[in-house]
């Protein structure tokens, strides 16, 4: 099967990210979300990181106008229906990606091959909410997508060899380096990360040190390049509180149980950069 057309359901910072990744590699995109406000939000983006590249020389102009050509917006489901391929990018919401998957099942052609970037949901569930389940897999990436290489691909329990091999395939075209992994909750990177994220705020949470401090004793202890607490404003807070809830409801483990404070901080709407506060303050002049 030949993968020309590609649909991405979600025009957020991850559906955009996408987006941008398969149309600057030659593919023609439909980029669908649920409101024209949305999508052209999204579509801004793109152009905005596009042209970033090429004012650093990393793209020509002539690329950059040629990748936004080939974006095309809608916000109903129907315009995906003669995609090779759609990857679903929307909230990290069971049932929401279930319906999704359903509705998408009676609209896209019977070949179509239909992924999500779901950063820690089932993927065998997922399929199970389709007549093509041998066809369903996860193509999971990582922000920013222009920027990272990775892309995680989640075979589900139903998920067909060659469906694998296209998705694996059709990563390396967009300028990825794939990794097929079995479907688990939080799959490889995500269940080693975030139960570490975790960890950095339960020792804030136990008073063992600031968070400045449990960020650079991360930093040069373990030489990551970034604290856990930095981290996990950068990736927002909610978002880690719900993948250590897919974790802890997963596995029913307790060793991955959510942080009191990560609760808290949720709670009261810190969620890190995007809200201009987290375990740091990002509004300060």
């Amino acid at each position: 099967m030949q993968v020309n057309k590609v649909g991405v359901v979600g025009a957020g910072t991850m559906g955009s990210g996408i987006a941008q990744a398969f149309a600057v590699a030659g593919f023609d995109v439909v980029m669908r979300d649920i409101s024209e406000d949305f999508v052209q939000r999204g579509l801004g983006t793109i152009r905005k990181s596009l042209e970033r590249l090429a004012s650093r020389d990393k793209i020509t102009v002539e690329a950059k106008d040629a990748a936004l050509a080939r974006i095309q917006t809608a916000t109903a489901l129907e315009p995906l229906g003669d995609c090779d391929l759609v990857v679903e990018a929307a909230l990290e919401d069971v049932d929401l990606k279930v319906k999704l998957f359903g509705e998408l099942d009676t609209i896209c052609k019977p070949e179509a091959i239909l992924a999500s970037n779901t950063s820690s949901i089932s993927l065998t569930k997922i399929a199970a909410a389709t007549k093509r389940p041998g066809k369903v897999i996860g193509m999971h990436f990582f922000n920013p997508v222009p920027m990272m290489k990775l892309v995680e691909v989640i075979r589900a329990l139903q998920t067909d060899d060659e469906v694998c091999e296209i998705v694996e395939e059709v990563s390396s075209k967009v300028g990825k380096v794939p990794h097929v992994v079995k479907d688990s909750y939080g799959f490889v990177v995500n269940r080693v990360l975030i139960p570490m994220v975790n960890e950095g705020v339960n020792c804030l949470y136990e008073g063992l040190a600031q968070p400045e401090d449990i960020d650079e004793v991360m930093k040069l202890g373990a030489n990551h390049p970034m604290g856990p607490l930095a981290l996990a404003d950068l990736i927002g807070l909610d978002i880690v509180l719900n993948v250590m809830e897919t974790l802890y409801q997963g596995f029913e483990d307790p060793k991955y149980r959510p942080s009191p404070l990560l609760k808290q901080m949720v709670d009261a709407g810190y969620l890190g950069r995007k809200t201009g506060r987290g375990f740091y303050d990002y509004q300060k002049g």
